[in-house]
């Protein structure tokens, strides 16, 4: 598959390694790193993203690189380009014949289908049955619907066909040809049936929930992306090929933050890992070896002299710049950044602190607005069936799957550039909010569903992102709806950060977008921050929160009846893409940003 068929912040989200996607007539899973081609996929630097992926995987981890590409050569149709990309596997490997009379179901391995190659068309490449079924020609064989997974480190396998159509028995020696036949015009499983020529016949149905526990096979442990497998015997599961519980991606992602004052200091910081030899050379091999460097190209325009001198003060200066931070602690020094009192004007990191509205310095103590910044993503696992957690970074290793049969030397990441717009709450007015008594009687009832939840899922207690959290969620939520009328992006195109925290203390949001190409964005959501036009949107977005059109049962929604992670909010209301929420929709409450229909008198903003 080349990477140009899919963007490369598609294959850390939705189709990345040990995901199963989609092609015109096949079906197809993302194979492990050590299948791809490592001298066409890109080294990333990012210091801080790197650490954190080091503390997950192990020191091995050497670098963050793009996925493999090479640019297309239109002179060239057959040439090395065409065969640079991300590898992939078929699977399932059952497949059926499209044939209605037909409806054959069997693996690829029988050779009873046949690949069908097209160079100049590779969207036409298929597998065909033999049957020579309508008109004498060879129908399509699709892939089979169903597969089979398990929540331990994202095993997947293909579902039992023979082994469900005679009831876990070991049929009578003769033919045990399979059809997969369906009824009626549904989809639904009960009107799937799987037939064997001996005479076994069974609904599809049986092999879903409850009676798929009874019904199925233990996991054999498979990798389907690795080509291995491993022990485990936990209950499996039926899903159905495409299902959104597939496959959840395990990312870490990082805004690039300055390191330096200047444009030559922040390159050498950047580059820091190959130039870190040079300190240790006297001058003059210093000054003979610099030129000779694969990064010499970026430093060129700054003189030989002039770099020497920088890499030298970074030399001296690095000692004093390590500290005991935790690598994991993401979030920390991005707000370090954003409340930094100087603006900063880098290349990949630009930032303006711009006034206040007048109608919102009550509660508002800080606008910037950030014109340019680079955001990187990591992905370092996955899980399948059930989500990780919205904070990855504490989900049990058991149920991450390898991205590599041995640990990885190396992890796939997409780099984007974008813009926002950061708004500083005042911390004293944020914990006066937070002692009221209103306030505690609403987190109580929000955290007695926090823990409900994570009962129901057999989760260690704890880990309440606290009510703080949920009120700058929420706010987050309600701006993202109005600035996506007003900045000329859609709703899914912007993204939030939220920096809550009272021991330190944090409190503010960061809304911003980014797009993978060289530029960024065009400036249409900074351009909101300025008072003159973030009062009024800021207004607006309150006031559009105050009622929903599921009110009152939106409002009144009591989260403990079913361990909900929100409160007041819906579809309708509050709910965002997941490109956008950082929580998947978790941990969001109207009644604490403003009024709502119940009368409660919790909100923020009252």
């Amino acid at each position: 598959m080349r990477v140009g068929e899919l963007r490369p912040n598609q294959l850390l989200h939705t189709y990345g390694v040990g995901a199963v996607a989609d092609l015109p007539n096949l079906s197809v899973v993302l194979m492990g790193l050590e299948s791809w081609d490592e001298p066409q996929a890109r080294v990333l630097t990012e210091d801080r993203l790197l650490a954190a992926v080091r503390r997950k995987l192990g020191p091995q981890v050497e670098t963050l690189r793009t996925p493999p590409y090479s640019p297309e050569d239109a002179g060239d149709p057959f040439g090395e380009w065409t065969r640079v990309g991300v590898p992939v596997a078929a699977f399932p490997r059952y497949l059926r014949c499209t044939d209605l009379r037909c409806n054959r179901l069997a693996s690829i391995d029988t050779r009873l289908f046949e690949l069908v190659p097209s160079p100049f068309s590779p969207d036409r490449v298929r597998y065909v049955h033999t049957c020579r079924g309508t008109g004498g020609r060879r129908p399509t064989a699709v892939p089979a619907r169903f597969v089979l997974a398990c929540t331990r480190a994202g095993h997947l396998d293909d579902f039992p066909w023979s082994y469900f159509a005679h009831r876990g028995t070991s049929p009578e020696a003769g033919d045990h040809t399979l059809q997969l036949v369906e009824r009626g015009t549904g989809g639904e499983a009960a009107n799937v049936f799987v037939v064997c020529s001996c005479g076994a016949r069974r609904t599809m149905a049986e092999a879903i929930g409850l009676a798929g526990e009874r019904n199925l096979p233990a996991c054999r442990g498979r990798h389907p992306h690795l080509g291995t497998f491993e022990p485990c015997g936990l209950p499996t599961r039926t899903l159905a090929l495409g299902a959104t519980n597939g496959w959840f991606a395990m990312q870490m992602r990082v805004f690039s933050l300055p390191r330096a004052d200047n444009d030559l200091a922040q390159l050498v910081a950047d580059l820091w890992n190959d130039l870190n030899l040079l300190p240790h050379l006297d001058e003059s091999a210093a000054k003979s070896l610099l030129p000779k460097l694969g990064v010499w190209p970026e430093l060129q325009v700054h003189g030989v002299d002039a770099v020497l001198r920088t890499i030298q003060k970074h030399a001296d200066q690095d000692g004093e710049h390590q500290d005991d931070r935790d690598e994991l602690d993401l979030t920390g020094p991005e707000w370090a950044a954003f409340t930094h009192d100087e603006d900063v004007e880098l290349p990949d990191f630009t930032t303006r602190r711009v006034s206040v509205p007048q109608s919102e310095r009550g509660w508002l103590e800080r606008v910037t607005l950030v014109p340019r910044l680079r955001e990187v993503a990591a992905l370092y696992g996955f899980t399948r069936i059930d989500a990780p957690e919205w904070d990855v970074v504490s989900t049990d290793d058991s149920r991450r799957a390898r991205l590599s049969r041995d640990a990885p030397t190396w992890v796939p990441c997409a780099e984007m550039r974008g813009e926002g717009i950061f708004l500083k709450f005042k911390e004293d007015r944020l914990a006066g909010w937070e002692d009221s008594t209103e306030v505690q009687e609403r987190e109580k009832i929000l955290r007695e569903a926090h823990e409900a939840w994570r009962a129901a899922r057999g989760l260690e207690p704890g880990h309440w992102p606290g009510i703080r959290y949920l009120m700058l969620h929420t706010f987050a939520h309600t701006l993202i709806r109005e600035f996506s009328l007003e900045s000329g992006y859609s709703a899914t195109g912007i993204a939030e950060r939220v920096y809550a925290r009272a021991a330190e203390p944090m409190a503010g949001v960061l809304l911003y977008t980014a797009a993978p190409d060289s530029e960024g964005t065009l400036g249409g959501l900074v351009s909101l921050g300025y008072a003159e036009r973030l009062g009024p949107l800021i207004r607006q977005a309150l006031d559009a929160a105050k009622l929903c059109s599921s009110d009152p049962l939106c409002s009144e929604h009591d989260p403990r009846n079913h361990g909900h992670l929100y409160g007041a909010a819906c579809h309708a209301c509050l709910f965002a893409a997941e490109t956008s929420c950082e929580r998947g929709n978790h941990y969001l409450d109207r009644a604490l940003v403003t009024d709502t229909v119940t009368g409660s008198r919790c909100g923020f903003f009252r």
